[in-house]
């Protein structure tokens, strides 16, 4: 009689991803995509270091380079909405891919050229983000066009671990490099992966066509509007949005509590940071298995978890206990993404699917920033180690509150009601 471990790797809940025919010749492009991410993740914050006046090297400078590589896909969602809705999956996350390439390309020519300033990076950066939020739409789309909805959370998991590794390994490696070479050149290199990833998409996956007819005309908000007249979709994404904002003043008041209230170096910073990181990579392995769960109760108990997993950083607790529930804290925070992307492949579709991705996409891309922004005057008032304690215990509260309200909700469905019933078959 075969065991588990004859079966395996088939027995994998990942196996009909990485056997799928069209989606093992993407995933490679994809990872390699990915590994450059991780490595801009480093270049871009010393280049624009680097490309600053002298004497005007500030937190300002690399602010405002951080926010150009990320912020304006926001602003693509609804400028290009009315171009870029009803196009497939491939089509969208290829697209971006070539406008990533081709403006993250121009910063070393721009140097080559002697005429890379800060503001010409900044505006090259900004232009590469523009359809960031489509292209990870793009990719999630994808997954629902190829895979049955059985499979669509473990190809979810398997991207966003894909994602986590690099951010692992892309950072030390872009330092390795860095040393070698100018950063301009790792930015160069981000490109040259973007590049790769375009060619993927336009010659391993087939043509899919144009825009639907239906979709034709169609508004540039038209995926917001979706949202909001869907009470799961808006509910997930409010969730969403207060789960990443409250989670923004960590980013400030970690480092501050770590020298401030521990008086440690910066080393046990980026002990905490890899931790973290270490458990969002195994969060991002079991996310995968968690397929026969239901989704919205996880997706819901995910926050519920994380927060109290916050809750010994806030309290105080010795080294030895918080570092621990800092990295277990990353392993609930990584099924996240995986789960709430699942839910909107099974509410929505896939006609659909692109522009309510991109327009959740939009709405998430500024809330961690946001929560950051808050998170300076916040720690300035009461402190950074009461910030943590404060962010845990609301994470936590926001989720109880979603799990109060979701089960109200459901209590009030009539047995054939579509959604109620799609909870009762994902169990």
């Amino acid at each position: 009689m075969p065991t588990d471990t004859a079966r395996f790797p088939r027995s994998s809940p990942y196996w009909p991803v990485v056997s799928h025919p069209q989606l093992r010749r993407v995933l490679p492009g994809l990872a390699v995509s990915a590994l450059g991410d991780g490595l801009a993740v480093v270049a871009v914050t010393w280049l624009a270091i680097q490309l600053a006046p002298h004497g005007q090297r500030g937190n300002w400078i690399v602010a405002l380079a951080i926010a150009a590589y990320t912020l304006p896909s926001a602003a693509g969602t609804v400028v290009f909405g009315r171009l870029l809705r009803g196009r497939s999956g491939a089509q969208l996350a290829g697209w971006d891919a070539i406008l990533r390439a081709s403006a993250l390309g121009a910063i070393p020519l721009a140097h080559l050229a002697g005429v890379l300033t800060v503001w010409l990076y900044v505006f090259l950066l900004a232009a590469s983000a523009l359809l960031h939020s489509w292209g990870a739409a793009g990719r999630f789309t994808l997954i629902a066009e190829l895979l049955p909805p059985q499979h669509h959370l473990p190809a979810n998991a398997l991207l966003t671990t894909i994602a986590a590794f690099a951010t692992i390994v892309g950072p030390p490696l872009a330092g390795i490099l860095i040393g070698w070479v100018s950063p301009v050149w790792v930015i160069a290199v981000d490109a040259v992966t973007f590049a790769a990833l375009a060619l993927t998409y336009r010659f391993a996956l087939p043509d899919a066509g144009g825009v639907h007819r239906a979709e034709r005309g169609a508004s540039r908000t038209a995926g917001f509007a979706v949202i909001r007249h869907d009470p799961t979709l808006l509910g997930l994404l409010v969730l969403s949005l207060g789960f990443f904002f409250l989670f923004g003043p960590v980013y400030v008041a970690m480092p501050i509590h770590i020298t401030g209230d521990l008086h440690a170096s910066a080393t046990l910073l980026g002990v905490y940071y890899t931790a973290f990181g270490l458990g969002g990579l195994v969060g991002g392995v079991i996310a995968g298995h968690l397929r026969n769960w239901p989704l919205r109760a996880t997706t819901i108990g995910i926050v519920v978890g994380f927060g109290v997993a916050m809750l010994p950083l806030g309290l105080g607790a010795p080294v030895n206990l918080s570092l621990p529930a800092f990295a277990l804290a990353g392993v609930i925070w990584a099924p996240y993404r995986s789960t709430s992307v699942a839910l909107f492949q099974r509410s929505t579709s896939t006609a659909q699917l692109p522009t309510v991705l991109a327009a959740n996409g939009a709405v998430l891309v500024v809330a961690v920033p946001l929560g950051t922004m808050l998170g300076g005057p916040l720690v300035g008032v009461i402190g950074a180690r009461p910030t943590l304690l404060l962010c845990a215990v609301a994470i936590a509260a926001l989720g109880l509150v979603a799990g109060g309200i979701a089960i109200s909700r459901r209590g009030g469905r009539s047995p054939g009601d579509p959604i109620g019933t799609e909870i009762s078959a994902s169990r």
